[in-house]
């Protein structure tokens, strides 16, 4: 007598403990380890750590609200969170300056993919090298830039050794490395806005102009908002550009200019108090999640899905 096999009802998959039920688990395990080892575990650490204090020699002892109380008092970090908000606005000025190029580089007949690639070249650039170069342009004594305003009788200042141009300097170097990524991404939304719409308007009469109000923009708003969340989160983190352009011998402006990130760096591995420097990241990650909850609520009134 021959048993008839247990069949499943159709659209039903293998559980756990029926047969092939643990394959799905072996091989999503390593994704999951992976995650796990270097998201997770360090993500919980750094949120356990900010409520102790970790000298870097001894045991850590817990304080409760104790770095989070001293943070929030602490006038040096209210300085890097504005330098932080400022560096964030000025960024998001580059994106009305991408959607303009973007639609530019659309109407381009041949040579199309030449620009795009001079504008994505500084995304794949090292940012210590974008910063280094920079660097030497903003050189207040021998810079490229007060050499070219000095053609046209205007006198230099020193860029990245004043406190009052740091991070407007540090976000025009900004905007100029995310004009690329955000083209592209923009670009990518521009080639799905039909066609016809544009020829429709133009036997209406609608000229360029128009249909770049009307219609390029309008149904574009779902890629700005796209690149906008972007780079909120990527300008709120900003280091790499501070670190290499204002590390040097008696630089006067560092002490006004630095961000939230570059904060975190000096009070966790530079005077070591880690459980301080925890909390600022565990505060950054908070205000991250509330840009950008806030950006999705605010999205409803201005973003269009056609």
């Amino acid at each position: 007598m021959t048993s008839t096999p247990v069949r499943r009802p159709a659209g039903r998959r293998a559980g756990v403990g029926e047969p092939g039920g643990w394959w799905a688990f072996a091989f999503i395990a390593p994704a999951v380890l992976g995650l796990a080892a270097l998201y997770l575990w360090p993500f919980l650490s750094t949120v356990i750590k900010s409520f102790q204090d970790v000298p870097a020699f001894g045991p850590a002892t817990f304080v409760g609200l104790g770095n989070y109380t001293e943070l929030l008092g602490d006038p040096e970090f209210w300085k890097a969170f504005g330098n932080s908000a400022l560096y964030t606005a000025i960024i998001l000025l580059g994106i009305p300056l991408a959607v303009v190029l973007a639609a530019l580089i659309e109407q381009v007949g041949r040579g199309r993919a030449v620009y795009r690639v001079l504008f994505f070249l500084p995304v794949v650039t090292l940012p210590v090298a974008i910063g280094m170069v920079w660097r030497f342009i903003y050189n207040g004594d021998f810079g490229l830039l007060n050499t070219v305003l000095s053609w046209f009788g205007v006198e230099g200042r020193f860029w990245v050794a004043d406190p009052r141009y740091t991070i407007w300097a540090f976000g025009a170097v900004g905007i100029w490395m995310s004009l690329g990524i955000n083209m592209i991404i923009l670009g990518a939304g521009l080639q799905a806005i039909p066609k016809d719409l544009y020829e429709a308007s133009a036997l209406d009469g609608a000229g360029r102009v128009r249909q770049f109000r009307h219609i390029t923009v309008p149904l574009l708003t779902p890629s700005i908002f796209f690149v906008t969340i972007l780079s909120v989160i990527a300008a709120l983190q900003m280091f790499d550009l501070i670190f290499v352009m204002l590390r040097g011998v008696n630089n006067t402006a560092l002490a006004d200019s630095k961000t939230i990130v570059y904060l975190f760096y000096e009070k966790a591995f530079v005077q070591f108090h880690q459980g301080y420097g925890a909390a600022i990241a565990v505060v950054l990650l908070i205000v991250i999640m509330i840009a950008t909850a806030l950006q999705f609520r605010l999205q409803r009134s201005w973003v269009f899905y056609g």
